[in-house]
């Protein structure tokens, strides 16, 4: 029973073993980022972003500077990974089930709301008040890399607690960008983007599941919606949705092909020593297309992507992205800045306060209830962890303000923030433990 167990439990340890290392990738290339902003080379460092970068030919492609093309394309994949996150939870995971649902989806919506809230009353008048959708979304990565650092002083319940919170959270991003940080909408573009959206439903109706298909039709979605005004980013959630979520063999058609071919493959000549001949090899081939094809392609593509986007996406992105000056001018003139305190208030003080708060009205009305041998001082702990926003409040930042000390400001906010989201976080929960 126990071994059983461990292979239940396998996909999460698996999962959560990535976002973790992954945390510590993305805080080394913040590092990095940090250090080339404020040496001899910030110059260069500022400019290598700004070189423009063609895709196709001079007269038909894409122009756009580097940090363009990492923003709206590189990212694309990154949404394309959260696309496929959201709906695997609300299929087969956490949030398939509307009682153990209910708790992630009210702790995220208080942790959106209350920050956002904070940050307006700091900031209510333009051009600061765009930035009201920077401090509501929590880094998963992060956050499940200072849980990996608590290792077994911390109940794994949490973890999936606030695994689950961050997809949530994730979710509600991306409808804010989508309903409040698109510009101007070009008709065309978007009507055309629409029938490739259309073309991918259509497709996983059919039951079509090569991805060069999703990719192919996928890509010029995510040029249309780039021409739009929207996001190209949401492209990729939208292609994550399409996804197929059933294999294309069922488990008997599985069991029988695959039988069938180590029936065959036992009867052959193993004494050739270690290459096939023709025949052999093409059993093994055939029993790797069988395997394949017993998988979910949703899940298939999850797994195979999110080491690409852990590992490659996310800190190509901070290291583009996070790189600000710390000269005590800038920064002195950053922290009196309100977009700044208000980064900072909302997600250090308005991220733990609104996930309790509406953890406890859930429980208390009897909406859901805590997890198994959950305390609500855990919860606490587990909320000032929500306060650790980099990824996608740095992505909202860009889309919030143009270029200028405002961007600066937020930035700088967020980064002052998750650290201590994440220091305080840490220290809270080892102290509960040593004092169990």
């Amino acid at each position: 029973m126990p071994q059983q167990l461990a292979q239940l439990m396998r996909p999460f340890e698996d999962f959560f073993k990535r976002q973790a290392s992954g945390g510590l990738v993305l805080l080394g290339t913040t590092i990095i980022a940090l250090i080339l902003a404020n040496s001899p080379w910030s110059q260069a460092y500022y400019h290598f972003w700004e070189t423009d970068v063609t895709l196709g030919a001079e007269d038909f492609g894409l122009t756009m500077s580097l940090h363009q093309w990492i923003n709206d394309g590189l990212m694309a994949v990154f949404f394309f990974v959260v696309g496929l996150e959201i709906k695997r939870e609300f299929l087969a995971g956490e949030l398939a089930e509307a009682g153990r649902a209910a708790l992630p989806i009210v702790a995220a919506l208080g942790g959106m709301l209350i920050p956002a809230l904070i940050f307006f009353l700091i900031n209510p008048s333009a051009p600061e008040v765009h930035g009201w959708g920077i401090p509501m979304a929590t880094d998963i990565a992060f956050a499940l890399g200072i849980i990996a650092l608590l290792g077994n002083r911390i109940n794994r319940s949490l973890a999936i607690f606030l695994t689950a919170l961050a997809i949530v959270d994730d979710l509600g991003a991306v409808v804010v960008i989508a309903m409040f940080y698109t510009s101007e909408l070009n008709p065309l573009a978007f009507g055309l983007g629409v029938i490739c959206l259309g073309i991918l439903i259509v497709g996983n109706q059919y039951g079509i599941q090569h991805p060069v298909f999703y990719t192919l039709v996928g890509l010029a979605l995510w040029v249309f919606l780039l021409k739009s005004g929207i996001h190209a980013s949401l492209a990729g959630v939208l292609i994550g949705a399409t996804i197929p979520v059933r294999p294309r063999h069922s488990y008997k058609d599985f069991v029988q092909r695959a039988e069938l071919l180590l029936d065959r493959y036992k009867g052959m000549d193993h004494t050739s020593g270690p290459f096939h001949h023709e025949a052999k090899l093409g059993t093994l081939l055939a029993l790797e297309h069988v395997c394949h094809d017993a998988m979910s392609p949703l899940q298939r593509m999850e797994h195979e992507m999110n080491l690409w986007v852990i590992f490659g996406v996310m800190p190509i992105f901070a290291l583009s992205n996070a790189g600000i000056p710390l000269n005590l001018v800038d920064l002195g003139a950053s922290f009196t800045n309100p977009v700044t305190y208000g980064v900072a208030l909302g997600l250090l003080l308005g991220k733990p306060l609104g996930i309790t708060l509406f953890t406890w009205l859930a429980v208390r009305s009897g909406l859901a209830s805590l997890p198994q041998g959950v305390r609500w001082k855990e919860v606490m702990g587990v909320s000032m962890l929500g306060g650790i926003g980099f990824t996608m409040s740095i992505f909202i930042t860009n889309l919030a303000y143009p270029d200028g000390p405002l961007i600066s400001s937020a930035k700088s906010g967020i980064l002052a923030a998750s650290l201590l989201a994440g220091g305080f976080g840490y220290f809270y929960l080892a102290r509960l433990h040593n004092k169990r």
